[in-house]
């Protein structure tokens, strides 16, 4: 009789990457920083942060993992987990739930640019709500660990 509360076993090159993620396996680790935002609605802010992407050579997705903290104190401000999926014409999607219980599609619109710089992953982020048109939200600069 199969027991069937056994999780799958991964296959033997579980540390290959899968083809449908090559693209965007630079983002595969641990990265750490620091960045700064602000909102018209919010005072301007710094921060420390970490990324972390983690992948199975059985699935064409990337885990994601992202807490910050206030820099002078370490007081946790913000996580947020999901996935990301690059798609065959050049997009990836992603989901993203964050630690307030909102998911980002409960804000009118958010875009993410992220830029691979001489080893240092950057982003920006900028964030329309209701009241507010497209704005500058956060940037942070991060180096892999």
């Amino acid at each position: 009789m199969e027991n069937i509360s056994q999780p799958p076993v991964p296959p033997a090159d579980a540390a290959a990457v899968h083809p449908g993620i090559e693209p965007i396996s630079y983002l595969l680790g641990t990265w750490k920083g620091q960045g700064e935002g602000g909102f018209p609605t919010i005072n301007s802010f710094s921060y420390g942060e970490e990324l972390r992407f983690t992948h199975h050579s059985y699935r064409p997705v990337i885990a994601y993992t992202q807490k910050t903290w206030k820099l002078n104190s370490g007081e946790p401000m913000h996580a947020e987990s999901g996935f990301w999926r690059p798609k065959p014409d050049g997009f990836i999607e992603v989901v993203i739930a964050q630690s307030t219980g909102l998911a980002e599609v409960l804000v009118k619109e958010i875009t993410r640019v992220f830029r691979l710089i001489g080893g240092d992953l950057s982003y920006e982020v900028e964030m329309a709500t209701n009241s507010t048109s497209l704005q500058p939200h956060l940037r942070a600069s991060l180096k892999k660990l």
